[in-house]
């Protein structure tokens, strides 16, 4: 678990996002893009999972599927990010201890 709530903001021109120790994640795409910014105050936030801890080689497959595949077949929402170091998962703050005992039952070590 990362420290704090996140929420996420639509990113249509890239020069506007403030670069700043908020900012978790910036994705872009070919229609505009998403910024993961850590706020607290958020009524609606999300918490983030990290699992870079340890990072694992590019070529690694179903390192993200293994977490999000759980949260998906209890139904929790999710948004991702990905780095070369790690995945982030995000879930909705409200139903966090919910996806902590989905992953821990599927085997996941979740540190909260």
């Amino acid at each position: 678990m990362l420290e704090g709530r996140f929420v996420l903001e639509r990113v249509s021109d890239v020069r506007k996002v403030a670069l700043e120790s908020s900012l978790l994640a910036l994705v872009l795409g070919p229609d505009g893009g998403a910024a993961m910014r850590r706020d607290d105050t958020a009524k609606d936030g999300w918490a983030a999972l990290w699992n870079g801890d340890d990072a694992h080689d590019p070529e690694t497959t179903g390192m993200l599927s293994a977490v999000v595949a759980p949260l998906a077949a209890g139904e929790l929402p999710v948004w991702t990010a990905a780095s070369y170091d790690g995945d982030l998962v995000l879930v909705p703050a409200a139903r966090l201890a919910e996806a902590v005992g989905v992953l821990r039952r599927a085997g996941h070590q979740v540190t909260v």
